[in-house]
C-alpha cells in the first residue's frame, strides 16, 4: 500500500482513540516510531495494529492498539514516525493518513507472534490496579530518596527493573511491568476485564482498549509475529 494512503476506520471514534494512544507514546519519546501492520479480512474490511514501545526501566513493553478498517483494504507493514502518524489522524473524518516509512528501531523487527497464544488467566483488574498503584508509590518514594547527585538514569532504571519485574500476586506469571505499561498507555481500567495469554517467550495482557506484550524468555520462534488480531 502506498505510504501516502489514508485508511478509513470502521468504528466511530476510533481515530480519536488512536490519536490519544499516540499522544501517550510521544510523552515517553518525542521521536518515537511505531510499527504498523494491517491485514485484509474476508468481509472486505481489515484490521490495523499499531505497535509502540514503552521504555519502562532498562527493559520495555510493547503496547498494541488495534482498529477495524472500513472498505476494501490492502496489506500494510511499515514503520513510521509516531508524531507524523498523529499528524495524519483526522478525528472528524475518522481516517488516518500513512506517512512515509522510516528506518525502524531494533524492537520493531521483533514483534509478538500473531498465533499460538494460550490462555494463562484472567486476573481481577481491581486487584491488579491496587497492587500496581502501591508499586508506583514505592518507586516514587524510593527514587526521591536517592541523593540528587546519584539519581542517574542507570540508577532509576535499576530501581524500575527491580520493582516492575515482580510478579503480580493474583497471577504470578504476569510481571508488574505489563500492568504498569497498560496503565500508562491508558488500557488498564479497574472495572474492565483483563486476560493474559502466552506464546513462546511472550506474555500478553489484554484489555478492551488494547494489549501490552512483554518478553519473558527467549524461545524458538518467539518474536517472529506478523499481523495481530484483536485480543482474545
Amino acid at each position: 500500500m502506498n505510504s501516502t494512503a489514508a485508511l478509513a476506520l470502521a468504528d466511530t471514534g476510533e481515530a480519536a482513540d488512536l490519536a490519544a494512544f499516540l499522544v501517550r507514546l510521544l510523552r515517553f519519546d518525542k521521536a518515537a516510531a511505531v510499527r504498523l501492520q494491517g491485514v485484509p479480512r474476508p468481509d472486505g474490511g481489515g484490521v490495523l495494529a499499531v505497535f509502540g514501545r514503552l521504555p519502562l526501566g532498562g527493559s520495555g513493553a510493547l503496547a498494541v492498539r488495534t482498529a477495524r478498517l472500513a472498505g476494501p483494504t490492502e496489506s500494510v507493514d511499515l514503520t513510521v514516525s509516531a508524531g507524523q502518524l498523529l499528524d495524519g489522524v483526522d478525528s472528524e473524518a475518522n481516517t488516518v493518513a500513512l506517512p512515509a516509512p522510516v528506518t525502524g528501531p531494533a524492537w520493531a523487527g521483533l514483534l509478538p507472534p500473531r498465533t499460538g497464544w494460550r490462555p494463562v488467566g484472567a486476573p481481577p483488574a481491581a486487584q491488579v490496579y491496587v497492587e500496581l498503584m502501591a508499586a508506583v508509590r514505592e518507586f516514587r518514594e524510593r527514587s526521591e530518596a536517592v541523593p540528587e547527585h546519584h539519581r542517574t538514569r542507570a540508577v532509576l532504571d535499576g530501581l524500575a527493573d527491580e520493582i516492575w519485574s515482580r510478579p503480580v500476586t493474583v497471577l504470578p506469571e504476569l510481571p508488574l511491568r505489563a500492568a504498569h505499561a497498560a496503565r500508562v498507555i491508558g488500557f488498564l481500567d479497574p472495572k474492565a476485564p483483563l486476560t493474559v495469554h502466552r506464546a513462546g517467550g511472550w506474555l500478553r495482557l489484554s484489555a478492551p482498549a488494547g494489549s501490552v506484550a512483554v518478553r519473558t524468555a527467549a524461545a524458538p520462534g518467539a518474536g517472529l509475529g506478523l499481523s495481530p488480531v484483536r485480543p482474545a
